[in-house]
């Protein structure tokens, strides 16, 4: 009998602070998909993205089969910190001179459509997910008096004006601090913005999942992962959908809905791939307003809240990112967060949830929706930029749209077929040189032995006549040996000892402990190097 893998339920070991009011029991299961079928869209990924694309298609009469490799909502959606934003990582300033101001509007547009959908949907569904609008405000990461918090002021100013003519009316607000702050560091100013939003992203996610699921036009399946989408036939416009266990879905549209794209390069290429941070800790309700706070510091603090007990809210903070497998200090990530919480806000209690996430940053800050590049059927949603919820909802009106034969506007910002300004190759090619001195790891060993290897920890050990082996050591001192090259483009993993998990420094790809893949570009597991860890795949069900 298969044994139940966490990462079938999660993409990291530590749970997110969503399942303290929505555990994992709490959600719906699917059965596995056995038999060839067809469909109008196949729709791969069970995250906001596939769902919202899912749902605008089925109110439109379109026959929708989703497919998910591992359990409902076990990607990032599931891992988001939860904020509903008009405002981009990059600020307006940035977007409109690599984007145009025209570029700018659409991005504020669809935005702010996305925050509103929301609302609209769970009003209509009557799901009950903590939806609000509130209020988000920017501040500078030094405090007052303090080089630096001056030339943070002034850029304020413009990125405020910039949004006012983009329609957000934002203002710059000389010694503002939000309600509650009542701790010594003193970083008042700030610009401050109406009509954001936040929610409970899980029980968004799963709400309309719900209703999908009572439509006679709608299936989905789990445990069922997808190893190849491709268009059959020159002026074919059928799309194979083709599973590990050799089923196929026969369609018209395919849409991968599955935070990045299951290929080798192409839009990969032009994004980079970070994990971030967050906390969960216990403030008292009311004590603080609530809001959507941003500071300067690159990366940049976000705080937002959701709800903990009859007593108590949870303050959830995040950042501190790195690039994917490049860092292994989350201990001191997560203290960092702590420490900033507490010395601003004194009625802080106790951290209850500690867990990361990954987010997906284009080199010209614009997310990819719409038609894969090369392709006239098949559609992909990446490049949240660190808003993977406002993209996954507006994705599900383009490409419904899109798939439909509307014409959408949006299109002309967020196309994956668009091609980067001149202005950004630079930044590409550092990008692709800093990803390639990634292989350097063939070179490199995490353990000398592997009696060094830790009850529960794993490493990376690179023999000279061999190719190098991911081994990780249960907490009864078993041993599971797989192979350390990313399935994808074979960069050699690493040890993420925060989250159990392999990690690939080249383009992102994760995996459990037990090889149970996780995040792509790679679109299977980690391939097992002895029976011990080809049987610990089987146990989970995943082999």
């Amino acid at each position: 009998m298969a044994t139940k893998s966490h990462f079938l339920e999660t993409s990291g070991h530590n749970d997110p602070v969503w399942v303290h009011t929505e555990p994992y029991s709490k959600r719906p299961q699917f059965k596995k998909l056995t038999e060839d079928i067809k469909t109008d869209v196949c729709v791969i990924g069970s995250g906001i993205a596939g769902v919202s694309v899912s749902y605008e298609l089925v109110q439109r009469g379109v026959k929708v089969v989703m497919l998910e490799a591992r359990d409902i909502l076990s990607g990032e959606s599931g891992r988001t910190s939860g904020h509903l934003s008009s405002g981009i990582d990059s600020g307006f300033m940035e977007l409109a001179k690599k984007r145009g101001q025209d570029g700018a509007q659409l991005a504020v547009d669809s935005h702010t459509y996305a925050i509103n959908r929301v609302g609209e949907i769970s009003r209509e569904l009557n799901i009950e997910c903590e939806y609000r609008q509130l209020p988000g405000y920017d501040i500078s990461q030094y405090e007052k008096g303090q080089d630096g918090h001056e030339q943070d002021v002034k850029e304020f100013k413009e990125e405020a004006k910039k949004m006012n003519e983009l329609g957000i009316k934002a203002a710059f607000k000389e010694g503002f601090a939000i309600k509650g702050w009542d701790g010594k560091v003193d970083q008042r100013d700030a610009v401050t913005y109406p009509n954001q939003g936040t929610f409970h992203p899980t029980k968004y996610v799963l709400g309309v999942l719900k209703w999908l699921t009572q439509q006679p036009n709608f299936s989905c399946y789990t445990l069922t992962r997808v190893m190849s989408v491709e268009e059959k036939g020159l002026f074919s416009k059928e799309v194979k959908v083709s599973t590990q266990e050799g089923q196929t879905v026969t369609c018209t549209n395919a849409v991968e809905a599955t935070c990045v794209p299951l290929q080798k390069l192409s839009v990969v290429a032009e994004m980079k791939f970070f994990r971030t941070y967050c906390i969960a800790i216990r403030v008292p309700k009311g004590s603080i307003e609530d809001c959507l706070l941003y500071d300067s510091k690159d990366p940049y603090h976000y705080i937002r809240f959701t709800a903990c007990d009859e007593k108590d809210d949870y303050l959830i903070i995040g950042g501190n990112d790195h690039k994917v497998g490049q860092e292994n200090e989350a201990d001191q990530r997560y203290s960092e967060l702590e420490s900033w919480v507490r010395d601003r806000f004194t009625q802080a209690g106790s951290v209850d949830y500690k867990w990361s996430g990954q987010i997906f940053e284009p080199v010209d800050y614009t997310a990819f929706i719409g038609k894969n590049q090369g392709q006239s059927h098949i559609y992909i949603c990446t490049g949240d930029f660190g808003n993977g919820l406002t993209h996954g909802v507006l994705a599900g009106k383009l490409i419904a749209d899109e798939i439909m034969g509307f014409e959408n506007e949006w299109s002309k910002i967020y196309n994956p077929k668009r091609i980067p300004s001149l202005s950004k190759v630079p930044d590409m090619v550092a990008h692709d040189v800093q990803i390639n001195a990634q292989y350097k790891r063939f070179l490199q060993s995490d353990v000398k032995d592997i009696e060094d290897i830790l009850p529960g920890e794993g490493g990376v050990i690179n023999p000279a006549t061999k190719s190098p082996m991911a081994v990780y050591k249960d907490d009864e001192g078993k041993l599971y040996k797989f192979s350390a090259l990313c399935p994808h483009m074979k960069g050699v993993v690493c040890w993420n000892k925060d989250e159990k998990s392999w990690d690939c420094p080249v383009h992102g790809s994760r995996f459990g402990k037990d090889g149970v893949g996780v995040m792509g570009p790679a679109k299977g597991n980690l391939p097992p190097a002895d029976e011990a860890a080809e049987g610990l795949l089987k146990q989970v069900g995943t082999a």
